[in-house]
């Protein structure tokens, strides 16, 4: 590992100037490539106090023996360089999106005397127009053997066209008209160079110009009673049709655009995009990264047009591209973008209408590769127990932590309270083990106190289990002489009798807490990690390891230790724990969710038409609750964003006619009971029911 002021320039060495920088290692290889605006402040980054640098840079630069750079003029100049040295060096500690498959063009070679339509994969070659990329080759087979009816251009290879032209006999398709046979001269080559031009400008969405031209051909020769010829161009129109069906449209008429989403986690990032031409979708393809830099979603988009069009010119890159963040800054990209095309490019984030709509399906595809990217890497049995050992030595377990238990809690401003477990074993989720938690301890937000109530109840079960089979004994009993868990005398633990506590639970379903795990993971630092450690001594169990992941900077906290656990970022082991950490945010947020939004339902807002939920929360987040909602005037509502006087005035007609009955009064003591929104759970008389009870109380909750 070498230190970085070994090979720091001298202060005042570095230009303060745009350029570009690369950082080599010990035998003179490129393992990293920047640019920046100032080479100086840029530079001067990598060369803090260690601790204070991302893990990732902190990686680099202790890789790294030498720096050096290269002035240049502008931004754009810097740009271009960057990507340059990046196709040369190829450095490991940069953004490389790999193509997740080899995408097929429908490619016309116009650079040769008689052009061919033909699939073509790799690089682009010059003098040839290409469609697409598709997602299949035999979609590009099965459009061209539609358009081969109308623009009978050759598709035959070399070699055949050849054989054609010495016999004098052309290929089937030259037979059956679906190719205009140059290869015998039955067209001149230019009049075969003009349908070539008019399949090209089909595909580039010029599509009504020629539709309308076979209707009027079919027209005339029905009056003139050619219907043979009519029925032929009817057939035509349809082929078309059918050929144009295939892309439905998008985006108004002629737009041309290309659409980027970018679907991320800390390590890796997946990136989707949809080639639009003439308003429709001509093409899809995605890539797939390591991010192994710390870097922001305006820079992986910076990187990703750097590779789509670094080698485009002309047409192959569209009018306006959108994407969901802007580099920083956004001009010399956008510059470079322009000297590409040869004139104006806009790079924009799309805010509404179509253009958004769209987006919002890229970002879902983007958002599909990346699971699957990560399914098929956690389905590899050979990766998943080399991630379960890498855990076991970085934690310094007895052995590998089969079962995996992970917690998190979830709330919006302490409101709706609640906790997710879910269950990895052997490496995989097992979701019919996952389980749900409400808050029911204290009211507020308290990550951390949160998190001792969630353990706390879950061990009492698994406690109580060992209790039933046997394996727990008398003197396993709670410190300072509490009652055995789980017999139902702990708080909120929902526990049912002995009875009832057999192999399955009263509903029929497996039990729920029968089997611990080798290891305990929470979502958070130091702080929710001694929580969990606090509450499973308080239980006396010492066999589970725990530890938490950090979002931030993909730390692993251990309870006994001040400093965290950093593990490689290539560590399948830190792979598994960050995907068991998303699944568990995953889970606890939809349920968090699910709670808010039944209890947005269920009120006397529902009944104001017109109203959605974002208005709804809007209201409960200025007032605090519906009755002090009822009781504002129509000025004080009006005040809340979004709320129009008409609007306020419909809300305080239908708070009114949903008005509470008159306080109720205790006949026999005269008191009035204190008034409030009236309790329509179930549950014991003078008894409050907190919301979600009843769910409870079915054995659905824990």
């Amino acid at each position: 590992m070498a230190d970085p002021s070994s090979y720091r320039p001298e202060p005042g060495q570095i230009p303060d100037s745009p350029g570009v920088y690369r950082f080599r290692d010990e035998h003179r290889r490129v393992i990293y490539v920047g640019k920046a605006k100032s080479l100086r402040q840029r530079l001067a980054n990598y060369f803090q106090d260690l601790a204070g640098l991302h893990p990732r840079t902190r990686s680099m630069v202790t890789t790294a023996a030498s720096v050096e750079w290269t002035v240049v003029s502008t931004e754009v100049e810097a740009l271009q360089l960057e990507y340059s040295w990046i196709k040369e060096y190829d450095p490991r500690f940069n953004v490389k999106y790999r193509d997740d498959k080899s995408y097929p063009y429908l490619a016309v070679t116009m650079n040769e005397e008689f052009p061919r339509v033909q699939v073509m994969r790799g690089h682009k070659k010059k003098g040839v127009r290409y469609f697409g990329p598709y997602a299949h080759a035999w979609a590009i087979r099965d459009t061209v053997d539609l358009l081969l009816r109308v623009f009978p251009v050759r598709t035959c290879s070399a070699g055949v066209f050849k054989n054609a032209a010495r016999t004098g006999r052309p290929c089937l398709l030259g037979y059956i008209g679906k190719c205009a046979a140059p290869c015998v001269g039955r067209v001149s080559p230019e009049d075969h160079r003009e349908l070539a031009d008019e399949f090209c400008d089909f595909m580039t969405g010029r599509t009504g110009t020629y539709l309308r031209r076979l209707e009027k051909q079919m027209a005339e020769a029905a009056e003139e009673m050619e219907y043979e010829r009519a029925a032929r161009l009817r057939d035509d129109i349809g082929a078309l049709r059918k050929a144009m069906e295939k892309n439905a449209v998008v985006l108004a008429d002629a737009t041309d655009a290309d659409l980027i989403a970018v679907a991320e986690d800390e390590l890796e990032a997946a990136v989707q995009i949809f080639h639009v031409r003439g308003g429709r979708v001509r093409g899809q393809r995605g890539w797939v990264t390591d991010k192994v830099e710390e870097i922001t979603t305006g820079a992986l988009v910076e990187h990703a047009l750097q590779q789509l069009y670094g080698e485009e010119t002309g047409d192959a890159v569209p009018k306006e591209v959108l994407v969901p963040a802007l580099p920083d800054p956004v001009e010399p990209v956008q510059e470079w973008l322009t000297g590409r095309r040869g004139s104006g490019v806009s790079l924009r984030i799309p805010q509404r209408g179509d253009k958004r709509a769209l987006m919002e399906t890229v970002e879902r595809n983007a958002q599909q590769a990346l699971v699957l990217h990560k399914t098929k890497r956690a389905s590899d049995l050979t990766t998943r127990s080399r991630a379960l050992e890498e855990i076991a030595d970085a934690l310094d377990l007895d052995s590998a932590p089969l079962r995996i238990e992970c917690y998190d809690i979830s709330h919006l401003q302490g409101d709706d309270v609640v906790a997710s477990m879910v269950v990895f074993e052997d490496g995989l989720a097992r979701k019919s083990e996952y389980r749900r938690f409400q808050i029911k301890g204290f009211e507020g937000q308290d990550d951390v106190r949160s998190m001792h109530e969630v353990i706390t109840r879950r061990f009492r079960r698994y406690l109580a289990e060992k209790e039933r089979t046997g394996e727990w004994t008398d003197e396993e009993a709670e410190p300072g002489g509490e009652t055995v868990p789980g017999t139902g005398t702990g708080p909120g633990l929902g526990d049912r009798d002995p009875k009832d506590r057999g192999l399955k639970d009263e509903d029929g379903r497996p039990r729920r807490f029968a089997y611990p795990p080798q290891l305990v993971v929470v979502d958070g630092g130091k702080p929710q990690v001694a929580a969990a450690r606090r509450a499973l001594d308080e239980l006396g169990i010492d066999d589970i390891a725990v530890c938490g992941l950090a979002k931030r900077l993909e730390e692993v906290w251990l309870p006994q230790d001040d400093d965290p656990v950093v593990l490689p970022r290539s560590s399948e082991g830190l792979y598994l724990l960050q995907r068991v950490r998303d699944e568990a945010h995953r889970f606890a947020i939809t349920y968090q969710r699910s709670k808010r939004a039944k209890r947005f339902r269920a009120g006397p807002l529902d009944d104001v038409p017109g109203l959605g939920e974002t208005r709804k929360q809007a209201l409960i987040k200025h007032f605090g609750s519906v009755k002090r909602l009822r009781a504002a005037t129509i000025d004080q509502i009006c005040e809340v964003p979004g709320i129009g006087r008409k609007t306020a005035e419909t809300i305080a007609v239908a708070l009114a006619r949903a008005a509470p009955p008159a306080p109720a009064v205790n006949t026999a003591t005269g008191e009035i009971i204190e008034d409030g929104e009236p309790d329509t759970t179930a549950g014991s008389p003078g008894e409050p029911v907190p919301a979600g009870a009843p769910e409870e109380r079915r054995g659905q909750e824990t």
